[in-house]
């Protein structure tokens, strides 16, 4: 059997490795970024730790509500650390390269922290729902084996259908270029420089982008619209005060959270004059949401708030 010259030309000119230029269009001056990006993590760290002592400690706070909550301040740990280090190793010391299996690796975690991210706000949604719309029944619907099936579900659900994301891109070839303007090992980003058809890739993005994070969107709209629906007919003013304060600190979340998803894949989609602005969108997504979550809650939920203040040693009168 006779061998194609291209396939002998592909394996031949194969990189070993990407090099990650940082952020396109301002190679010059990129280092300036890493201070407010190197705040952010460290903002991000520091606020979701405090979260999980004060959830820990305080027992008026060991409820599934408050479960999920730590369970998010975990994967938004885990999510800001995937990439931020890397990030900061090449603002600061220009340390470029990954090699393919790290670069296809990092995408995949991404993938899955993100994908984990959306479930449980999906989880906190049905929290909500049952909690205001049947709480008669929420002692026994919401229970701490509940929550256990309900995250081991969306763990499950995610890690298995991220898994083609970097199969399929590690299937490409890589012949030509080894560098990709990016700060981190997107999908779009890494298969934008293969030598053969990357239909494939493109196409399974867009169903997962869509698809599963299309589906939570729908239920945690569809949960909030009922919870709206149940507040509404409540003769307590106080009540319905209570229970939409408490959703609104929920949905200031995932708008924010969603919307960049989709702005992000608006931007990947078509071509850009800036492509700064998808990267940054992209960086920013994967650390806002991490420094954002826990001070959002905190501000908004005063039993969480107080148990912060105790495990701060803050004086807590007035409050």
């Amino acid at each position: 059997m006779f061998q194609d010259p291209r396939d002998s030309n592909i394996s031949k000119f194969q990189v070993s490795e990407f090099i990650l230029m940082g952020f396109p269009g301002i190679h010059t001056w990129q280092h300036w970024i890493s201070l407010p990006l190197a705040l952010l993590y460290l903002l991000a760290l520091t606020a979701n730790i405090l979260i999980l002592i004060t959830i820990k400690q305080e027992a008026t706070l060991h409820q599934p509500m408050y479960s999920f909550l730590g369970i998010l301040a975990v994967v938004d740990m885990g999510l800001a650390t995937t990439i931020m280090p890397k990030i900061l190793a090449i603002l600061w010391f220009s340390a470029k390269a990954i090699s393919l299996p790290e670069c296809f690796a990092q995408m995949y975690v991404i993938h899955c922290f993100v994908g984990m991210e959306s479930g449980i706000f999906v989880c906190m949604a049905i929290d909500r729902y049952v909690a205001i719309c049947r709480p008669l029944r929420y002692p026994s619907i919401v229970t701490e084996s509940f929550v256990v099936k309900a995250t081991m579900l969306m763990a499950l659900r995610i890690s298995l259908v991220a898994i083609p994301v970097p199969v399929l891109a590690s299937q490409r070839h890589y012949c030509s270029q080894n560098k990709i303007e990016h700060c981190l090992c997107s999908n779009l980003g890494v298969t934008s420089l293969s030598c053969d058809d990357r239909t494939i890739n493109s196409i399974y993005q867009v169903l997962l982008a869509w698809a599963l994070m299309g589906s939570d969107l729908g239920l945690i709209f569809l949960s909030y619209a009922l919870i709206l629906h149940s507040v509404l007919k409540l003769n307590s003013a106080e009540a319905a005060s209570k229970a939409l304060s408490t959703c609104t600190s929920h949905l200031i979340l995932i708008l924010f959270f969603y919307t960049v998803i989709v702005v992000i894949s608006i931007t990947h989609s078509v071509t850009m004059t800036v492509p700064l602005i998808p990267v940054l969108l992209n960086v920013l997504h994967n650390v806002i949401p991490p420094a954002l979550n826990p001070m959002v809650y905190a501000l908004k939920n005063k039993e969480l708030r107080q148990g912060l203040y105790k495990v701060l040693k803050l004086d807590i009168k007035g409050n």
